[in-house]
């Protein structure tokens, strides 16, 4: 039989029970094998309640200095029961003086006291009991979090100005820096926000005109990383030489936020309409053609159909493409040629049918290799060939008909 003896209004506090005729503490922290909360109880005495039940800072001490127990405990294992109630004494019963030096020798959860409202110098002097006088039941998770946001912060060597902040809760990354950034203005002080809108309209004519196009290679939305880097590079020169008194993390969120916008608008657009924005559209002349994949996917493509050649081309391999699936073909039967793309190794072969196969005889082909400057390179092949065949490739050379050549220029650009 469990009966709940005291508790307080924020439900994670620990709360005081009766079961089996004995008081106990019971506290949640950590979860089990299956993610479920975890419950740990430990007994205490009347003396224990009357303080927990009247001060609520000593009751906010003993849950720091219980979680490290639990966290110890993990998925399975057992509270230390007697660790546990050799803490109850000395945090609850002793004078603050000797509270204070108890905390210098254990560990304890710092977190949960300023959320619940610990004035942060006090605490971090080591004067625990007077930083508590400040406390208060109700918690703020955020209030935590901005403080081990400052402390990773601080801890590689950052300082943060005003405007540095304000950037980084306009962009949402001031507690996070690896979440997506967004403009939220709403998180911005009155006072600032004009100055942060000045900042992101540098950010934003620097990068005026570029793109981050679709990378297909990679998945049906991911995007061309090169072109990120280059987004990314032109915005923090520019943000740096108009406020060289930034924070690296300040201006890292100003590229941040260019960047995935740039990416987002591109995954938005139809791939027409992404290819012509890259500049590699144009009707197709070639009437039919036949798409194929290293597992033997085989995909056809028909002029009177309703999107181009390059749209399906490039859809085909963002729904096919994987670390197992990076050969693709593109191949015209009516005219004997075709190409194939070889994504691992940056590089493409043109294939030409020089005489056919007569009598029961192996056709014979012409084959060239070339190497491919990254996604923009593959689009601008792709387009030229659907567009003019093989001898619309002569000028993105050079190519090379010689293997060991090939080769050699492989690993020199590997090299370089």
């Amino acid at each position: 039989m469990r009966d709940i003896v005291f508790t307080r209004r924020s439900g994670w506090i620990p709360s005081v029970i009766r079961e089996d005729g004995g008081l106990k503490l019971m506290l949640g922290a950590g979860a089990d094998a299956n993610h479920e909360p975890r419950t740990f109880t430990f007994p205490i005495g009347e003396a224990h309640l009357a303080v927990i039940q009247e001060d609520l800072a000593r009751h906010l001490l003993l849950w720091s200095a219980v979680l490290p127990l639990c966290d110890a405990a993990g998925t399975r294992g057992e509270l230390d029961e007697n660790a546990a109630v050799a803490l109850l004494d000395p945090v609850l019963l002793s004078a603050p003086a000797d509270v204070d030096a108890l905390f210098r020798r254990i560990p304890w959860d710092r977190g949960r006291l300023i959320a619940h409202g610990a004035d942060i110098g006090l605490l971090e002097r080591g004067q625990l009991c007077a930083a508590l006088r400040t406390a208060t039941e109700v918690s703020d998770a955020k209030r935590a979090q901005e403080y081990r946001a400052n402390r990773r912060r601080a801890e590689r060597g950052t300082v943060l100005g005003p405007l540095d902040a304000a950037i980084l809760r306009y962009t949402g990354q001031y507690l996070h820096g690896a979440t997506i950034p967004r403009r939220t203005p709403d998180a911005v002080t009155p006072a600032l926000l004009p100055e942060v809108l000045r900042v992101v309209a540098t950010a934003e004519r620097a990068c005026a005109g570029m793109r981050i196009g679709r990378d297909p290679r990679r998945g049906k939305r991911a995007t061309d990383k090169r072109a990120w880097n280059r987004m990314a590079t032109t915005v923090e020169a520019a943000v740096r030489r108009a406020y060289p008194e930034f924070a690296d993390d300040t201006v890292r969120t100003l590229s941040f936020l260019m960047c995935s916008e740039a990416a987002e608008r591109s995954r938005n657009t139809p791939l027409e309409d992404d290819e012509e924005a890259a500049g590699v559209g144009g009707s197709a002349r070639k009437t039919a053609l036949s798409f194929t994949d290293d597992k033997g996917v085989e995909k056809k493509w028909r002029r009177d159909g309703p999107r181009t050649a390059v749209a399906e081309f490039w859809e085909f391999v963002g729904d096919r493409s994987a670390a197992n699936n990076e050969v693709f073909t593109i191949e015209d039967e009516e005219m004997g040629e075709g190409i194939q793309l070889h994504f691992y190794a940056d590089s493409i072969a043109r294939v030409t049918t020089v005489r056919e196969g007569v009598g029961g005889a192996d056709p014979e082909y012409r084959v060239e290799y070339g190497l491919v400057d990254g996604i923009d390179g593959y689009r601008k092949l792709v387009s030229a060939f659907v567009l003019g065949g093989c001898a619309a490739l002569d000028g993105h050379g050079p190519w090379m008909s010689d293997v060991a050549e090939f080769e050699r220029a492989r690993r020199q650009r590997r090299a370089e």
